[in-house]
Protein backbone atom coordinates (compact mmCIF):
# COMPACT_ATOMS: atom_id res chain seq x y z
CA UNK A 1 0.00 0.00 0.00
CA UNK A 2 1.35 3.43 -0.97
CA UNK A 3 2.31 5.64 1.95
CA UNK A 4 0.25 8.81 2.00
CA UNK A 5 -2.16 10.52 4.37
CA UNK A 6 -5.90 10.57 3.82
CA UNK A 7 -9.13 11.80 5.39
CA UNK A 8 -12.30 9.75 5.71
CA UNK A 9 -15.43 11.90 5.48
CA UNK A 10 -18.69 10.31 6.65
CA UNK A 11 -21.98 12.19 6.13
CA UNK A 12 -24.49 11.18 8.80
CA UNK A 13 -28.20 11.83 9.10
CA UNK A 14 -30.26 9.80 11.59
CA UNK A 15 -27.99 6.73 11.58
CA UNK A 16 -28.09 5.83 15.27
CA UNK A 17 -28.98 2.18 14.58
CA UNK A 18 -25.68 1.28 12.96
CA UNK A 19 -23.32 4.19 13.59
CA UNK A 20 -21.57 2.91 16.74
CA UNK A 21 -20.66 -0.45 15.22
CA UNK A 22 -19.69 1.16 11.92
CA UNK A 23 -17.27 3.61 13.54
CA UNK A 24 -15.74 0.88 15.70
CA UNK A 25 -15.13 -1.34 12.66
CA UNK A 26 -13.83 1.54 10.56
CA UNK A 27 -11.47 2.82 13.26
CA UNK A 28 -10.09 -0.67 13.83
CA UNK A 29 -9.55 -1.16 10.10
CA UNK A 30 -7.80 2.16 9.49
CA UNK A 31 -5.57 1.83 12.56
CA UNK A 32 -4.03 -1.22 10.90
CA UNK A 33 -2.98 0.66 7.77
CA UNK A 34 0.16 2.08 9.40
CA UNK A 35 -0.26 5.45 7.73
CA UNK A 36 -1.59 8.81 8.84
CA UNK A 37 -5.34 9.17 8.54
CA UNK A 38 -8.26 10.96 10.13
CA UNK A 39 -11.96 10.14 10.42
CA UNK A 40 -14.40 13.04 10.15
CA UNK A 41 -18.10 12.55 10.85
CA UNK A 42 -20.40 15.33 9.70
CA UNK A 43 -23.78 15.12 11.41
CA UNK A 44 -26.25 16.79 9.08
CA UNK A 45 -28.78 17.96 11.65
CA UNK A 46 -29.82 14.49 12.87
CA UNK A 47 -32.93 14.29 15.03
CA UNK A 48 -31.82 11.06 16.74
CA UNK A 49 -28.70 10.28 18.81
CA UNK A 50 -26.27 10.12 15.89
CA UNK A 51 -24.31 13.16 17.06
CA UNK A 52 -23.93 11.83 20.61
CA UNK A 53 -22.84 8.40 19.35
CA UNK A 54 -20.26 9.88 16.98
CA UNK A 55 -18.96 12.26 19.64
CA UNK A 56 -18.30 9.38 22.02
CA UNK A 57 -16.32 7.38 19.44
CA UNK A 58 -12.54 7.52 20.08
CA UNK A 59 -10.34 8.86 17.30
CA UNK A 60 -13.20 10.54 15.45
CA UNK A 61 -13.64 14.25 14.70
CA UNK A 62 -17.28 15.27 14.72
CA UNK A 63 -18.75 18.31 12.99
CA UNK A 64 -22.40 19.27 13.09
CA UNK A 65 -24.92 21.16 11.00
CA UNK A 66 -27.63 22.75 13.14
CA UNK A 67 -30.19 21.90 10.44
CA UNK A 68 -30.36 19.31 7.70
CA UNK A 69 -28.52 20.86 4.74
CA UNK A 70 -28.16 17.76 2.58
CA UNK A 71 -25.82 14.87 1.80
CA UNK A 72 -23.57 16.91 -0.47
CA UNK A 73 -23.38 19.77 1.99
CA UNK A 74 -22.18 17.37 4.72
CA UNK A 75 -19.46 16.02 2.44
CA UNK A 76 -18.33 19.51 1.48
CA UNK A 77 -18.15 20.51 5.15
CA UNK A 78 -15.96 17.48 5.81
CA UNK A 79 -13.70 18.21 2.84
CA UNK A 80 -13.14 21.80 3.94
CA UNK A 81 -12.31 20.64 7.48
CA UNK A 82 -9.95 17.86 6.37
CA UNK A 83 -6.18 18.03 6.84
CA UNK A 84 -5.07 15.77 3.99
CA UNK A 85 -5.26 15.88 0.20
CA UNK A 86 -6.83 12.45 -0.30
CA UNK A 87 -10.52 12.29 0.63
CA UNK A 88 -12.36 9.01 1.09
CA UNK A 89 -16.13 9.21 1.48
CA UNK A 90 -18.36 6.40 2.70
CA UNK A 91 -21.90 6.12 4.08
CA UNK A 92 -22.51 4.96 7.64
CA UNK A 93 -25.58 2.83 6.89
CA UNK A 94 -23.78 -0.50 6.43
CA UNK A 95 -24.33 -0.69 2.67
CA UNK A 96 -20.69 -0.38 1.58
CA UNK A 97 -18.00 -3.00 2.36
CA UNK A 98 -15.38 -1.24 4.49
CA UNK A 99 -12.96 -4.15 3.98
CA UNK A 100 -12.45 -2.87 0.41
CA UNK A 101 -11.03 0.44 1.62
CA UNK A 102 -7.44 -0.85 1.59
CA UNK A 103 -7.79 -1.60 -2.13
CA UNK A 104 -9.06 1.92 -2.74
CA UNK A 105 -6.08 3.38 -0.89
CA UNK A 106 -3.65 1.24 -2.90
CA UNK A 107 -5.14 2.27 -6.25
CA UNK A 108 -5.58 5.97 -5.47
CA UNK A 109 -1.89 6.73 -5.93
CA UNK A 110 -2.27 6.12 -9.68
CA UNK A 111 -5.70 7.71 -10.19
CA UNK A 112 -7.43 11.01 -9.52
CA UNK A 113 -10.50 9.19 -8.26
CA UNK A 114 -11.26 5.57 -7.37
CA UNK A 115 -14.94 4.60 -7.24
CA UNK A 116 -16.69 1.54 -5.86
CA UNK A 117 -18.89 0.17 -8.64
CA UNK A 118 -21.88 -1.67 -7.20
CA UNK A 119 -21.60 -4.57 -9.64
CA UNK A 120 -20.24 -7.24 -7.29
CA UNK A 121 -21.73 -10.66 -6.60
CA UNK A 122 -24.07 -9.40 -3.87
CA UNK A 123 -25.79 -6.16 -4.77
CA UNK A 124 -28.99 -5.16 -2.99
CA UNK A 125 -30.81 -2.48 -4.97
CA UNK A 126 -34.56 -2.25 -5.36
CA UNK A 127 -36.03 -2.63 -8.87
CA UNK A 128 -37.76 0.74 -8.41
CA UNK A 129 -34.44 2.52 -7.90
CA UNK A 130 -32.90 0.73 -10.88
CA UNK A 131 -35.83 1.74 -13.08
CA UNK A 132 -35.69 5.37 -11.92
CA UNK A 133 -31.95 5.57 -12.56
CA UNK A 134 -31.89 3.94 -16.00
CA UNK A 135 -32.65 7.04 -18.14
CA UNK A 136 -30.27 9.16 -16.06
CA UNK A 137 -27.48 6.63 -16.56
CA UNK A 138 -28.09 6.64 -20.31
CA UNK A 139 -27.86 10.43 -20.43
CA UNK A 140 -24.65 10.39 -18.40
CA UNK A 141 -23.15 7.75 -20.70
CA UNK A 142 -24.08 9.94 -23.67
CA UNK A 143 -22.29 12.92 -22.11
CA UNK A 144 -18.96 11.18 -21.48
CA UNK A 145 -19.10 8.90 -24.52
CA UNK A 146 -18.82 5.55 -22.76
CA UNK A 147 -20.63 3.41 -20.20
CA UNK A 148 -20.15 4.53 -16.60
CA UNK A 149 -20.11 1.47 -14.29
CA UNK A 150 -21.63 3.37 -11.34
CA UNK A 151 -22.69 6.98 -11.57
CA UNK A 152 -23.41 7.84 -7.94
CA UNK A 153 -21.61 5.36 -5.69
CA UNK A 154 -21.10 6.70 -2.18
CA UNK A 155 -17.77 4.90 -1.68
CA UNK A 156 -14.87 6.62 -3.40
CA UNK A 157 -11.53 8.32 -2.83
CA UNK A 158 -10.38 11.41 -4.72
CA UNK A 159 -7.93 14.31 -4.64
CA UNK A 160 -9.10 17.14 -2.43
CA UNK A 161 -7.50 19.76 -4.68
CA UNK A 162 -9.55 18.57 -7.66
CA UNK A 163 -12.79 18.43 -5.66
CA UNK A 164 -12.25 22.02 -4.53
CA UNK A 165 -11.93 23.02 -8.19
CA UNK A 166 -15.57 22.01 -8.71
CA UNK A 167 -17.02 23.22 -5.40
CA UNK A 168 -19.11 25.94 -7.01
CA UNK A 169 -21.05 23.39 -9.09
CA UNK A 170 -21.20 20.54 -6.58
CA UNK A 171 -24.76 20.40 -5.16
CA UNK A 172 -25.76 20.04 -1.53
CA UNK A 173 -28.09 17.09 -2.10
CA UNK A 174 -27.73 13.42 -3.03
CA UNK A 175 -26.58 14.34 -6.54
CA UNK A 176 -23.15 15.38 -5.19
CA UNK A 177 -21.60 12.04 -6.23
CA UNK A 178 -23.26 12.12 -9.66
CA UNK A 179 -21.92 15.61 -10.26
CA UNK A 180 -18.35 14.92 -9.20
CA UNK A 181 -18.33 11.74 -11.32
CA UNK A 182 -19.39 13.62 -14.45
CA UNK A 183 -17.01 16.49 -13.71
CA UNK A 184 -13.96 14.24 -13.41
CA UNK A 185 -14.86 12.10 -16.44
CA UNK A 186 -15.81 15.05 -18.66
CA UNK A 187 -12.53 16.82 -17.93
CA UNK A 188 -10.47 13.71 -18.62
CA UNK A 189 -9.20 12.91 -15.14
CA UNK A 190 -8.09 9.37 -14.37
CA UNK A 191 -10.95 7.44 -12.77
CA UNK A 192 -10.72 3.80 -11.68
CA UNK A 193 -13.73 1.60 -10.89
CA UNK A 194 -13.47 -1.28 -8.42
CA UNK A 195 -16.36 -3.81 -8.29
CA UNK A 196 -17.93 -4.00 -4.83
CA UNK A 197 -20.88 -5.63 -3.13
CA UNK A 198 -23.72 -3.46 -1.89
CA UNK A 199 -25.60 -4.57 1.22
CA UNK A 200 -29.10 -3.82 2.42
CA UNK A 201 -28.98 -0.65 4.46
CA UNK A 202 -29.65 -0.52 8.18
CA UNK A 203 -32.49 1.87 8.96
CA UNK A 204 -34.77 3.84 6.64
CA UNK A 205 -33.47 5.13 3.32
CA UNK A 206 -33.57 8.89 2.81
CA UNK A 207 -33.68 8.51 -0.98
CA UNK A 208 -37.00 9.14 -2.76
CA UNK A 209 -36.53 7.19 -6.03
CA UNK A 210 -38.74 9.11 -8.45
CA UNK A 211 -38.40 12.56 -6.90
CA UNK A 212 -34.64 12.20 -6.77
CA UNK A 213 -34.67 10.71 -10.29
CA UNK A 214 -36.20 13.94 -11.59
CA UNK A 215 -33.52 15.95 -9.78
CA UNK A 216 -30.81 13.70 -11.21
CA UNK A 217 -32.28 14.09 -14.71
CA UNK A 218 -32.21 17.88 -14.45
CA UNK A 219 -28.68 17.70 -13.08
CA UNK A 220 -27.37 15.54 -15.92
CA UNK A 221 -29.01 17.83 -18.50
CA UNK A 222 -27.29 20.79 -16.84
CA UNK A 223 -23.98 18.93 -16.90
CA UNK A 224 -24.37 18.20 -20.61
CA UNK A 225 -24.97 21.90 -21.26
CA UNK A 226 -22.06 22.81 -19.00
CA UNK A 227 -19.44 20.38 -20.34
CA UNK A 228 -20.51 19.56 -23.90
CA UNK A 229 -23.37 21.78 -25.09
CA UNK A 230 -23.11 20.49 -28.67
CA UNK A 231 -24.37 17.11 -27.48
CA UNK A 232 -27.62 18.85 -26.62
CA UNK A 233 -27.95 21.47 -29.32
CA UNK A 234 -26.82 19.49 -32.38
CA UNK A 235 -29.39 16.66 -32.05
CA UNK A 236 -32.08 19.26 -31.31
CA UNK A 237 -31.11 21.34 -34.36
CA UNK A 238 -31.10 18.21 -36.57
CA UNK A 239 -34.60 17.42 -35.34
CA UNK A 240 -35.81 20.88 -36.36
CA UNK A 241 -34.02 20.63 -39.70
CA UNK A 242 -35.71 17.31 -40.51
CA UNK A 243 -39.06 18.73 -39.42
CA UNK A 244 -38.58 21.82 -41.62
CA UNK A 245 -37.51 19.67 -44.58
CA UNK A 246 -40.56 17.41 -44.20
CA UNK A 247 -42.82 20.43 -43.85
CA UNK A 248 -41.24 22.08 -46.93
CA UNK A 249 -41.75 18.95 -49.06
CA UNK A 250 -45.35 18.70 -47.90
CA UNK A 251 -45.96 22.35 -48.76
CA UNK A 252 -44.50 22.04 -52.26
CA UNK A 253 -46.17 18.73 -53.13
CA UNK A 254 -49.62 19.20 -51.68
CA UNK A 255 -50.14 22.92 -51.06
CA UNK A 256 -48.09 24.28 -53.96
CA UNK A 257 -46.94 27.06 -51.65
CA UNK A 258 -44.43 27.67 -48.83
CA UNK A 259 -46.18 28.05 -45.45
CA UNK A 260 -45.10 30.01 -42.40
CA UNK A 261 -44.73 26.76 -40.46
CA UNK A 262 -41.90 25.57 -42.70
CA UNK A 263 -40.13 28.93 -42.44
CA UNK A 264 -40.46 28.98 -38.64
CA UNK A 265 -39.09 25.44 -38.36
CA UNK A 266 -36.13 26.27 -40.59
CA UNK A 267 -35.34 29.51 -38.76
CA UNK A 268 -35.53 27.59 -35.46
CA UNK A 269 -33.06 25.04 -36.82
CA UNK A 270 -30.60 27.81 -37.72
CA UNK A 271 -31.02 29.60 -34.38
CA UNK A 272 -30.56 26.43 -32.31
CA UNK A 273 -27.46 25.43 -34.31
CA UNK A 274 -25.91 28.89 -33.87
CA UNK A 275 -26.76 28.90 -30.16
CA UNK A 276 -25.11 25.50 -29.78
CA UNK A 277 -21.89 26.60 -31.46
CA UNK A 278 -21.80 29.81 -29.41
CA UNK A 279 -22.31 27.81 -26.20
CA UNK A 280 -19.53 25.43 -27.21
CA UNK A 281 -17.21 28.35 -27.99
CA UNK A 282 -17.92 29.98 -24.62
CA UNK A 283 -17.39 26.65 -22.87
CA UNK A 284 -14.01 26.10 -24.54
CA UNK A 285 -12.84 29.66 -23.88
CA UNK A 286 -13.91 29.36 -20.25
CA UNK A 287 -12.06 26.07 -19.77
CA UNK A 288 -8.95 27.27 -21.59
CA UNK A 289 -9.16 24.62 -24.32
Amino acid sequence: MDKFSFSVVIPVYNEEQHLKRFLEDLTRLISGFNQEAEIIVVDDGSADKSFEIASSAPGVRVLRHDINLGYGSAIKTGILASNFDKILIIDADGTYPIEKISEFISESGEYDMVVGARIGQKVHQSPVKKLAKWPINQLANYLVGFRIPDLNSGLRIFDKSLALKYFRILPNGFSFTTNITLAFLSDGYRVKYIPIDYHKRVGVSKVRPFRDAINYFVLVMRMILFYNPLKFFIPLSILFFLASAASFLYDIRFLKDLTEKSVILFVSFVQIAILGFLADLINKRGSGQ
